[in-house]
């Protein structure tokens, strides 16, 4: 029986932030609501909400870009939870990665925030942090750059070229993670391009 799953993209509202890497979440939230050609729309909860399927008569999807600040990400997120009686365990939460080489992408379920505030936040909300992360990689920054500054500055030149492939990849990981599990997601997208 086909059930409901959050898809929730980490970012920071408003044009300013949108193509820095803190935003690549809501890139891959983009791009799935691009594939099955649908819009955000304002939700109560604090939130812009595509309400989709993963393919006609599979999963419900609901992807949501929170329109808080990336440290604060958790109360819409767990809101939204509670409005379509979703569990934690399928709340899959993209967001940005410092500790993964830029163009790489990793899977996990549970574990530590990383020290990624937004994850941290949204953990903190829905009371454990045991829900699927696919972390897209953003690389540190370099020399002494801080990595606040990193994090909200646009991709380098030399990135944004591979930047549509990277968001598609992370597009297609949510998706096999909802359709086939996160086993079948990590052994496809773990491996060496």
């Amino acid at each position: 029986m086909p059930s409901t799953w959050l898809v929730v993209g980490l970012g920071n509202p408003g044009p300013r932030y949108e193509a820095t890497r803190h935003n690549v979440g809501q890139m891959v939230l983009d791009e799935l609501a691009a594939r099955r050609r649908e819009s955000f729309r304002e939700h109560k909860a604090g939130a812009r909400v595509v309400e989709t399927w993963l393919r006609p008569g599979a999963d419900k999807l609901v992807l949501v870009k929170p329109n808080s600040f990336m440290n604060v990400s958790g109360t819409p997120v767990a809101a939204l939870a509670r409005f379509y009686s979703v569990p934690a365990e399928q709340v899959v939460v993209v967001h940005d990665e410092l500790d993964i080489p830029f163009d790489t992408l990793k899977l996990k379920t549970g574990g530590g925030h990383g020290g990624h505030n937004g994850v941290r936040d949204v953990a903190r909300a829905l009371g454990t942090a045991d829900f699927p992360r696919v972390r897209v990689g953003i690389g540190r920054p370099p020399g002494r750059q801080d990595p606040a500054d990193w994090v909200l500055a646009p991709f380098g030149k030399d990135e944004r070229p591979n930047l549509p492939i990277l968001v598609a990849d992370a597009a297609d990981a949510v998706e096999l993670l909802v359709g086939e599990g996160l086993l079948a997601a990590q052994q496809k997208h773990h491996a060496p391009r």
